[in-house]
């Protein structure tokens, strides 16, 4: 692509958008003709204006047309494409709403259309489809800061809190990807998002978000603290509710927090707030997807087996998975939240340098959501350990996903 001239580049971006010549050009309010001397080199494209407008068409940052283009990935499922990390950077840039305030806002897309694209890229999160997100992420920030932008009245906070969760899900998958800092971005722009939405347990989600990227940073102490204080602030009873979606917000603060300190190597403090999410838990009575949490008894089990690796205690996690956690209920969570569970043991297997089970449970996570185990790079560190410690030729299977993930010996 960075040899590419601006002409094929443009082609190239609208057969991304699946648009043809002709509906690109009436879009334009150019040519066909027009729109094929330009992609063939033929017709120089040498007005900004133009330029700018093309970059509006095809929803992407102008940039990419007249740049040079970041190295494209090539691994086999294509996990995190920098143009579209670029795109996704260039949305949360936006300042739509800021611009509204001088300005007359853009028309805002509906919001009945709003809430089922936000619910969809939540599923596709929870289902671990990380490349169709990341492709979907670009035109979803936009539409959803339009639409914050441009709502007033009894619409805005629906709107605010609708662009919260986007900014949330931006985060939860940049962060699985290995982009740390755009995850803290996007997390730090939900929580903003959150107070204006006027939605206390959309501010507690924001702050899970905030501190899982903190955490990725390298910075698990100030994650550790924020996790505790908002927890204490949304924890159920005195002039709190004790309703499912509090007891699940309130659970997943106290287990977030124990991931922190896990990471700070604070084995009480883990402990006891998991002991406290355990309480919440309880009193839920089942797994849920509440704010999609996911909370509940199994979810609460999982972190204590991701708490153990964390800490080192690759024994204790595999205790875990193999004592606690029970088969019909673990069956019935959402493929992420499994998959990623198996990513954990497996590390807990190496930590114990089982190798053999390490690489099952890599072979069973990817059976169930592939990118969870391919892309991410801790599964890469996983499976370079696993090859390193193999004695000869790896297992066929282990070889094979291996070289879907681009991982050697």
């Amino acid at each position: 692509m960075d040899e590419l001239p601006i002409g094929r580049r443009v082609a190239y971006w609208r057969g991304r958008r699946k648009m043809s010549q002709q509906v690109f050009a009436d879009r334009l309010g150019k040519s066909k003709s027009w729109v094929d001397k330009v992609e063939r080199g033929v017709r120089r494209l040498d007005k900004f204006s133009v330029l700018y407008e093309i970059a509006d068409i095809l929803q992407v940052d102008v940039q990419l047309l007249f740049g040079k283009d970041p190295e494209r990935r090539t691994d086999a499922l294509n996990c995190i494409d920098q143009v579209e990390v670029q795109e996704i950077r260039a949305a949360l840039e936006r300042y739509d709403s800021m611009s509204a305030y001088f300005d007359a806002a853009p028309y805002p897309p509906p919001l009945a259309d709003m809430r089922k694209a936000v619910n969809h890229a939540w599923l596709t999160y929870q289902y671990g489809r990380y490349g169709m997100l990341t492709r979907a992420l670009p035109k979803l920030l936009r539409d959803a800061q339009a639409a914050d932008a441009g709502y007033r009245g009894d619409h805005a906070r629906e709107a605010a809190h609708l662009l919260g969760q986007v900014y949330q899900i931006a985060s939860s998958v940049l962060r699985k990807l290995g982009e740390s800092e755009l995850a803290w971005l996007a997390a730090d722009r939900s929580m903003a998002v959150a107070q204006r939405a006027d939605d206390p347990l959309l501010a507690g989600i924001a702050t899970t978000r905030v501190c899982n990227a903190l955490v990725a940073m390298g910075r698990p102490r100030p994650a550790l603290e924020l996790n505790v204080t908002i927890a204490n602030r949304l924890a159920p009873g005195g002039g709190n509710e004790v309703s499912p979606a509090r007891l699940s917000v309130y659970g997943l603060l106290l287990l977030q927090g124990a991931m922190a300190a896990a990471r700070i190597g604070d084995s009480a403090t883990v402990d006891d707030l998991i002991n406290g999410a355990q309480e919440a838990a309880t009193l839920l009575g089942g797994d849920h997807n509440h704010y999609w949490t996911s909370f509940g008894p199994t979810n609460l089990e999982l972190h204590r087996a991701a708490a153990a690796v964390e800490l080192g205690d690759g024994g204790r996690a595999v205790e875990v998975h193999r004592q606690r956690i029970q088969e019909p209920a673990f069956s019935a969570l959402l493929p992420e939240r499994r998959a990623h569970h198996l990513l954990d043991i497996a590390r807990g297997f190496a930590q114990i340098g089982d190798v053999a089970n390490a690489g099952e449970m890599l072979l069973r996570g990817d059976r169930l959501a592939p990118s969870e185990i391919r892309c991410r790079p801790i599964g890469h560190e996983v499976m370079a350990e696993i090859l390193r410690r193999t004695r000869g030729a790896p297992p066929s299977p282990i070889a094979e996903l291996a070289g879907h993930m681009g991982v050697g010996v």
